[in-house]
């Protein structure tokens, strides 16, 4: 099997990520457009496990680009995980959709202690790249950095393009690693392809330059190097009418998006750093970017049920922001996105 294909990197979900084990349970939840990854996840989950439950999701409904009306999580999926050891999403991300459908599909996964992948919006690309990357390698970086930001006070994070951010933390804000120890996370949920450590932040200020890309529906725009969207932050919230874009499609969308939905959707709800040196570029696909050695903040839902953050909200936007310096408690670990890391 060659190393940067489909099957390798299905391959290294079923077996390295999720370590599915003989005669456990697995859900795999695709749609139509991700079919082909989907297939061969299952046919790679076939040399651990007999017992797969494998379901599209245009198969329960239509899936509408507006998200006017965005597909209900299938009563028989969350049947399904009731009884499930492992399972995973790999389908596009739909607008709308996050509450209505994958949100409802990681709650259960908590509840009944499901050790889940959830992969929106995966391609062919990050299968051959990230899903390929060396996971060994990358869980030794991960595991440096989380010992770092693990009791972190203060982090900034500066550009040439022009991010100066001062992000401050809480004990009682727990930090995630993408391969810690479970009692230093929730065991239960991995985002491939991997490669990150994150937080709720207690307090955010300052300005944001996001050039790398977005996510949730905005995966749409792709690699916004050109068409970057800046931003002020004060007291954790982005200040209302600093949103700007040269593509005024965007700002209007975004605008929309961080004021417009509810009272937390202009909150940042997340501060993350990318731990997967393996990837050589941004390629405009939030899956795989925020993973890139950088950092991303997100609008939105606060991931309580990993960072124990005590506040909600309906979206969860990720910006990732290009070669940033980040000094964290007056010792930088990154230099204009080079991770400062030792073997």
């Amino acid at each position: 099997m060659k190393k940067g294909s489909i099957e390798y990197g299905a391959k290294q979900a079923i077996e390295n990520c999720l370590k599915v084990k003989e005669g456990e349970k697995l859900v795999i939840i695709t749609d139509k457009e991700t079919l082909e990854i989907g297939t061969a996840l299952k046919k790679a989950a076939e040399e651990r496990t007999k017992t797969i439950d494998f379901y599209v999701l245009e198969d329960f409904g239509e899936r509408p680009e507006d998200g006017i009306n965005p597909l209900k999580c299938p009563e028989k999926i969350l049947e399904s995980l009731n009884t499930a050891d492992k399972s995973i999403y790999c389908a596009k991300g739909k607008k709308n959709e996050l509450e209505s459908l994958r949100e409802p599909i990681m709650k259960k996964a908590f509840e009944k202690g499901v050790k889940h992948a959830h992969m929106p919006g995966i391609t062919m690309e990050m299968m051959e790249t990230g899903m390929s990357s060396d996971y060994a390698e990358i869980e030794r970086v991960s595991k440096k950095v989380y010992e770092i930001v693990k009791g972190a006070k203060e982090i900034t994070v500066e550009t040439e393009k022009g991010t100066k951010l001062t992000a401050k933390f809480s004990p009682e804000l727990r930090w995630v690693c993408s391969f810690g120890d479970p009692a230093e996370r929730n065991p239960h949920f991995c985002n491939l392809p991997d490669g990150e450590v994150f937080t709720s932040p207690a307090d955010v200020n300052g300005h944001v330059v996001i050039d790398g890309c977005l996510g949730d529906f905005f995966g749409k725009y792709g690699d916004i190097e050109k068409t970057p969207v800046e931003l002020d932050i004060e007291n954790g919230r982005v200040v209302k009418g600093s949103v700007k874009c040269s593509d005024k499609q965007l700002e209007e969308e975004l605008n929309k998006y961080v004021f417009e939905t509810d009272e937390n959707s202009n909150r940042i709800g997340e501060f993350a750093i990318g731990t997967n040196v393996d990837l050589k570029k941004i390629i405009g696909n939030l899956l795989q970017d925020e993973k890139f050695p950088g950092v991303h903040i997100a609008f939105g839902d606060s991931l309580p049920e990993m960072t124990g953050a005590k506040w909600k909200s309906k979206v969860h936007c990720d910006g990732v922001i290009r070669k940033p310096t980040v000094t964290i408690d007056g010792k930088t670990i990154m230099e204009e996105g080079n991770i400062w890391y030792k073997k």
